[in-house]
């Protein structure tokens, strides 16, 4: 891929430290729109919600539901999977359970391509809760996602971790729910980097001995685990498990530090499949890097992909569980939502500075098919500050 080239002007930006920089705008990078789905890989882009610009700082999570479906048509529209109400979503952080059963049916109603959805047990209270009240938690939400169709993404349960004391604990709940799942379920290991609430999932803070749960459990219920998404950010622990996992069970990455080395089969022929948060910001560069990699073309794969990395980087940098709000932002700036607002108003989590950065790494690999429009809501949001950018 042809590296963006300054020729569309420039927009000159504060710094914290009073200085100034000038950022040519970069030459759209020029990537489809549409794409028709792959065979080579397994793909799901965990999108975000659209809040309702008037109340998305209330209490209730108001959201725009117009706006938030037409970002899942996108992904379908560029031959990609969807994972639905997971914490791209801002499941846990101001979508809850009310709110995510609309979202659930909305959009498994008019699915126009692959799609996967979070069940959790955050119908809950807040806290520790008995271990047969967390398996019921998460045996509702299964059952309400399966009557609708659709294929369950079975979260991490923030009660369960504050009520497991042993990795038997976790073993019984998650027994329970596969042993009623009615189709294939994908497991989903959230580390600490992304809720701290977690630290000690699976009844160990030591990652390997958290895997040997995790393999014990898939090994008994191998038939309806279709896969399991690891999000470590821990690109050496996802290939030790992912070399261990029975024949049939596939790995998906929730690496978005590693994503590009991880999707490429290794020296002997694995590799992950992706259930990401940062692809819901770069789909158009993971649809056409998969094309790529659909005609055998690795080395093309990651020039396709490869620049994002560094974006997905910046997005997903400490505190991670704050990388929503870049998401958000670059589809402000890129036209794809008409505000920068977001549930609870979330908006506020990254600094100005963390934004500009993000608008910038974007900028330099041709993210904006309208680099002017980037430029000019750039300016705007620092105007709203204070702050001036010419």
């Amino acid at each position: 891929m042809t590296v963006a080239q300054p020729t569309r002007g420039a927009v000159r930006l504060p710094r914290p430290d009073g200085t100034a920089a000038t950022v040519p705008l970069g030459e759209p990078a020029g990537h489809p729109h549409t794409a028709e789905p792959v065979s080579c890989r397994k793909v799901y882009a965990a999108v975000h919600v659209v809040a309702d610009p008037w109340r998305a700082s209330t209490a209730e999570a108001a959201i725009d539901w117009e706006a938030t479906l037409a970002v899942r048509r996108r992904m379908w529209r560029l031959g990609l999977g969807v994972a639905e109400a997971m914490d791209t979503a801002q499941r846990g952080s101001g979508l809850g359970w009310t709110e995510a059963r609309t979202l659930i049916d909305r959009t498994l109603a008019e699915a126009g391509g692959e799609t996967v959805v979070g069940i959790a047990t955050d119908q809950l209270p807040p806290g520790p809760a008995a271990l047969p009240a967390v398996t019921e938690a998460y045996l509702e939400q299964l059952a309400f996602v399966e009557d609708r169709g659709g294929t369950a993404v079975v979260m991490a349960s923030r009660q369960l971790a504050a009520s497991a004391t042993r990795p038997e604990d976790y073993l019984a709940v998650y027994d329970a729910v596969l042993a009623a799942a009615r189709r294939p379920v994908v497991l989903h290991w959230l580390g600490e980097v992304f809720d701290p609430a977690l630290r000690g999932y699976w009844g160990s803070t030591d990652p390997g001995r958290a895997a040997e749960t995790v393999l014990d459990l898939i090994g008994r219920h191998a038939p309806v685990v279709a896969g399991i998404k690891l999000s470590l950010l821990d690109a050496a622990a996802e290939r030790a498990l992912r070399a261990r996992l029975p024949a049939g069970v596939r790995m998906f990455t929730g690496d978005d530090f590693n994503y590009v080395d991880l999707m490429v089969d290794d020296e002997a022929g694995r590799h992950s499949d992706a259930l990401l948060g940062a692809f819901a910001a770069v789909p158009r560069y993971a649809a056409a890097a998969l094309h790529r990699l659909e005609r055998g073309d690795t080395a093309g794969f990651r020039e396709v992909l490869g620049p994002t990395q560094q974006l997905a980087r910046l997005l997903f940098t400490a505190p991670t569980q704050h990388y929503k709000t870049g998401i958000v932002w670059l589809a402000y700036l890129a036209g794809q939502q008409p505000h920068f607002r977001m549930i609870g108003g979330r908006e506020s989590a990254r600094s100005l500075d963390h934004l500009l950065r993000v608008y910038e790494a974007a900028n330099a690999i041709g993210y904006f098919d309208d680099p002017e429009l980037a430029a000019h809501r750039v300016r705007g949001v620092l105007a709203l500050h204070g702050l001036e950018a010419s």
